[in-house]
């Protein structure tokens, strides 16, 4: 228990250097945009490069995970991202900042497809939802700490400087992950019913590392003639519309869409985070209650699809208010009941994936890189078109209230691959009387 516990942590960690990587340049967007003369479309490909990226390499960086072993899969990954997290200071112009945008979404792809199979590893079943809602709350924090930290850093260093900073963090952790974790030589689907004993000492023999488990190689003819798999991808890309306006075009919607200042900026665009955060713990819990209380299926699909449907609802409100300060209250809510669904939708992947949770997640993220992708560049289009930062706003509202009617088909006592799974849950999951 105590091992397992420190994974999370691990991971957690992980998780908020992840998201206060990734939000850093939103912030620090209407300063770079002033810096380099950087128009909304031209500031639109800037942060869809970066999805772009992450959403090309993240099938095989998670199948990489999955093949070869977690511990050097994701020291590889925050090495890479951290390192051009840092070079996203040397940018002189537009087309030297997107190229270093790119590289860093190539490098930070499977970061949570290889999170989700170390949950998938270490967790039972029943466990896994309140596993992913820390690891997802975690990330909220890391978006709810960047305004707060970016903007005063900023006006201390400048923004080249700052991104410096935010590089040497992940090295930071890379080195203490490689130091301490190492890979479970148990099979994936058996590995919660270890006894502790065993889990203990292959984390504690540091001194004679053994090799990682490997998997056979991942079948993916076989996993993408699964309709159910298309299913969780098309429900990801359409959920993905909200959360990417939220880590790429927020920061500058205050500013440029409500007329906020760039201190109140700092000080209010952190609160949808903490509300994402208290989201996502609430969400894993009453989805693992739920799962244990009507089954795997019936407790993942109603926390996804009622929270979808709720924050398409709340974000129309968005479009429709005028005020300042309904507008944040009402994204705030809407990032956080958005994100009750988070773990649902992660859980779902390890529930039907087993063994190759990796590929599984990674191909459900990179449908939502898509969405992200297509959403970034809308939004700019939009803006220049029609010089109104309220209308992509609605066109997000019926992409999350697509993305509800898609979660509600899904089915996790169904995995993908029913010859290489267990097809029977275990007892406590099972529907109640």
């Amino acid at each position: 228990m105590k091992q397992r516990s420190a994974v999370l942590a691990f991971l957690a960690l992980l998780s908020v250097i992840t998201y206060f990587d990734r939000v850093c340049i939103s912030v620090a967007g209407p300063m770079i945009q002033d810096d380099l003369g950087l128009s909304s479309k031209q500031w639109g490909w800037v942060l869809s490069a970066f999805i772009l990226a992450y959403g090309l390499f993240e099938i095989p960086s998670g199948a990489m995970g999955d093949r070869h072993g977690y511990r050097l899969t994701l020291m590889r990954i925050v090495a890479w991202w951290s390192v051009f997290t840092s070079l996203t200071a040397v940018a002189r112009n537009y087309a030297t900042l997107v190229v270093m945008r790119f590289l860093f979404g190539m490098g930070e792809a499977g970061a949570y497809p290889n999170m989700a199979g170390c949950i998938g590893r270490w967790f039972p079943p029943e466990k896994r939802a309140g596993a992913q809602g820390v690891i997802w709350s975690a990330s909220r924090i890391g978006g709810a700490l960047a305004p707060w930290l970016i903007v005063p850093l900023i006006k201390v260093m400048g923004w080249r400087s700052t991104f410096l900073v935010c590089g040497a963090i992940g090295v930071v952790w890379t080195l203490a992950w490689y130091a301490w974790y190492r890979d479970h030589h148990a099979p994936p689907d058996e590995i919660h019913e270890q006894p502790a004993p065993v889990v203990d000492q292959s984390l504690r023999d540091s001194a004679a590392p053994r090799e990682p488990l490997r998997s056979p190689p991942t079948p993916w003819a076989r996993l993408f003639r699964s309709r159910q798999l298309w299913i969780i991808m098309a429900m990801y890309q359409t959920y993905a519309w909200g959360i990417w306006f939220f880590l790429t075009w927020y920061p500058t919607y205050l500013v440029k869409g409500r007329g906020f200042t760039s201190d109140e900026m700092g000080h209010y665009a952190a609160l949808p985070f903490l509300f994402g955060a208290v989201g996502n713990l609430v969400g894993g819990l009453l989805c693992d209650r739920l799962s244990r209380r009507f089954g795997l299926a019936f407790g993942r699909r109603l926390v996804g699809s009622m929270c979808l449907f709720a924050a398409a609802l709340l974000l129309l409100a968005t479009a429709l208010t005028i005020g300042k300060w309904s507008c944040i209250i009402l994204l705030a809510f809407g990032f956080g009941v958005m994100d009750c669904m988070t773990p649902a939708a992660w859980s779902v992947c390890t529930d039907v994936g087993g063994r190759w949770s990796g590929a599984v997640t990674g191909a459900m993220n990179t449908a939502g890189q898509l969405g992200g992708f297509l959403s970034t560049v809308l939004f700019g289009y939009l803006v220049d078109a029609y010089h109104n930062y309220n209308l992509p706003i609605f066109v997000i509202a019926g992409m999350l209230a697509t993305s509800a009617c898609l979660f509600w088909q899904i089915n996790a006592n169904k995995p993908l691959l029913g010859d290489l799974l267990p097809t029977a849950l275990p007892s406590d999951l099972t529907p109640s009387e």
